[in-house]
């Protein structure tokens, strides 16, 4: 009896500092900063005592795009095919804080903050501005939508909900109360005015393709459209001879 008491003392004291561990570490579990491999020319943006830098290909014109990418993504890289899907638009590449050479640390406020005050200053020169966002950066890209007046809202591989998707992967442990950045997505889709497309694929094993449809659902009737992309997986989607079409077929 005492025996048994102990070892439930064990794994009662073992449990919560495990729970300790995954909130006090649970930002590390979600970003993975990336250094910026390709040269591309950089915009500042000057954010109190930090600089966030996004990678740019100037065009003169009212069209823009501006792509928020994943939790692992250097989106240097993503430059130069945005550039040739999108020739009549400038395009900017946000890198998150503490992502290609940007100061400071992801969270979703600081993500979001950023993300609007990228939107504010494109929109200054090029009023229609095209929103992308994959993965990760589909979350930061909907609650811009939902705050600003964008002319097109594009989704790669999006999710409803990252407070849902983390439950499902840690369903031991009480997620949803120890969650900080929640990128509660469909929660914010409902107040998006611009026409959206969702791309999805088929076979993602990091997004389910039900919580992408949860997702669709959630905005108003008629203002979105969703494509699944058959036999690709999360990161194989963007070589599916579609997805460069769906993007282009956006503009």
């Amino acid at each position: 009896m005492r025996l048994t008491a102990t070892l439930l003392f064990i794994a009662a004291i073992g449990y919560a500092g495990l729970c300790v561990a995954l909130y006090l570490f649970q930002r590390s579990l979600i970003y993975f900063p990336q250094p910026a491999a390709a040269r591309t020319p950089v915009m500042q943006l000057s954010r109190g005592e930090v600089t966030v830098l996004a990678s740019v290909r100037e065009h003169a014109g009212p069209d823009a795009v501006i792509y928020f990418g994943g939790n692992a993504e250097d989106v240097s890289q993503s430059l130069a095919p945005l550039a040739e899907a999108y020739p009549q638009h400038a395009v900017y590449l946000l890198h998150y804080r503490g992502y290609g050479g940007s100061g400071g640390s992801p969270s979703e406020a600081a993500l979001t903050q950023d993300a609007l005050a990228l939107f504010d200053q494109v929109h200054q020169t090029h009023p229609r501005v095209t929103v992308i966002g994959r993965s990760l950066g589909s979350g930061v890209a909907v609650q811009l939508a939902s705050q600003r007046p964008v002319a097109q809202l594009v989704l790669v591989t999006p999710y409803d909900s990252l407070q849902a998707l983390a439950a499902a992967q840690f369903p031991a442990f009480p997620v949803r109360w120890m969650l900080k950045d929640r990128f509660d997505s469909g929660l914010h889709a409902a107040q998006v005015r611009a026409p959206a497309l969702l791309i999805a694929a088929d076979q993602d094993e990091v997004i389910p393709l039900v919580s992408t449809r949860q997702l669709f659902a959630r905005f108003a009737k008629g203002q979105a459209v969703l494509h699944v992309l058959p036999r690709t997986s999360h990161n194989t989607i963007s070589v599916h001879p579609l997805y460069w079409q769906l993007l282009r077929d956006a503009r």
